[in-house]
């Protein structure tokens, strides 16, 4: 019997059409704009969504704490502030995809020696699982490498309306970007063919989501963390590069990557653990580095581990890590 796919209500239809028809609107009108101003006006709208978004402030506060506790809350509040400006203006230079695509060599410098990572890792011949996170414009990241000629795919997640996903699909296409969405039929045997085609698979790991997941180390405490990275390097031989895109001084953005071995060992349960903490590290050190341009306001630590364990005892083999 063929399962029968329910509508939503008329009301929530409504309010995703009218979304959806704002986010047209808003996109049409910043087409014009030249970089700067879209990054000025998207830094002013951040700094008003916290002042006026209470219930994302204080995520990005409580999240802040649980990362630096050493730092002053009024260190922590000004972190929480740029990082909500950095966000608005990430968001409105990528909505100019005109002017975006016209300087975009001049606007995101990658340097030969981590351009030279990421060649030498192709070189292997088994494909890039290549792993960043939420990170300075993790949109820049994938468009730079791709518009240089890399053969490149990305895992993403679906949004809730399937007009928005096809938008979001499209800006991708066009800085030569393909687009893996989760939870598809294929999409598991889509990744492995990308690997096995030698191509770059990019992934996201530094979000709390509803994915298989192994709890490692974050900023100290355990976090649930997607292990769908770990497990397809695992499997395959893959080469792993981790890499970022971090906004410097000026305006501008600096590729920065880095190879990261994969574990010896037969066992791959507890292969997938080392690398998946591995990889969390970097993710760390990468925030570390420009830490107001991390999306505080999202939850990292929600998910618990059933066992109370420490980060110490989990990597050892102590305790068990748990999978979603």
């Amino acid at each position: 019997m063929e399962r029968r796919v329910e509508r939503p209500p008329l009301a929530k239809r409504l309010k995703r059409f009218l979304r959806y028809l704002l986010i047209r609107t808003v996109l049409l009108c910043l087409q014009p704009l030249p970089l700067g101003w879209a990054r000025a006006l998207g830094s002013r709208l951040g700094g008003w969504a916290y002042a006026i978004a209470g219930g994302e402030r204080r995520k990005a506060l409580k999240s802040l704490a649980t990362a630096f506790p050493e730092k002053s809350d009024a260190q922590r509040q000004e972190l929480a502030r740029a990082s909500f400006r950095h966000l608005g203006a990430a968001a409105l230079e990528v909505a100019c995809t005109g002017a975006l695509d016209r300087g975009l060599e001049s606007l995101v410098a990658w340097p030969e020696a981590d351009r030279a990572v990421l060649d030498a890792a192709l070189a292997k011949g088994k494909g890039v699982v290549f792993i960043s996170g939420h990170v300075g414009n993790w949109e820049l990241l994938a468009r730079r490498v791709a518009r240089a000629g890399y053969p490149s795919q990305s895992i993403a997640k679906e949004t809730t309306d399937p007009r928005l996903t096809k938008l979001v699909e499209r800006f991708r296409e066009r800085g030569g970007v393909r687009s893996i969405w989760r939870g598809q039929d294929g999409a598991a045997r889509a990744m492995l063919r990308a690997l096995r085609a030698g191509e770059i698979l990019g992934l996201l790991i530094d979000q709390d989501t509803k994915v298989q997941s192994l709890f490692v180390p974050f900023f100290g405490q355990l976090a649930a963390t997607p292990r769908a990275a770990a497990d397809l390097a695992v499997r395959t031989g893959a080469a792993v590069v981790t890499g970022f895109c971090h906004r410097v001084e000026g305006g501008g953005y600096r590729l920065v990557m880095e190879d990261v071995p994969l574990p010896e060992g037969e066992d791959r349960e507890a292969a997938a653990l080392v690398l998946t903490a591995a990889l969390s590290a970097r993710i760390e050190a990468a925030i570390r580095r420009t830490p107001e341009q991390w999306v505080w306001m999202h939850q990292r630590w929600k998910t618990r581990p059933p066992v109370e364990a420490t980060p110490q005892a989990l990597l050892s083999g102590a305790a068990p890590a748990t999978a979603r």
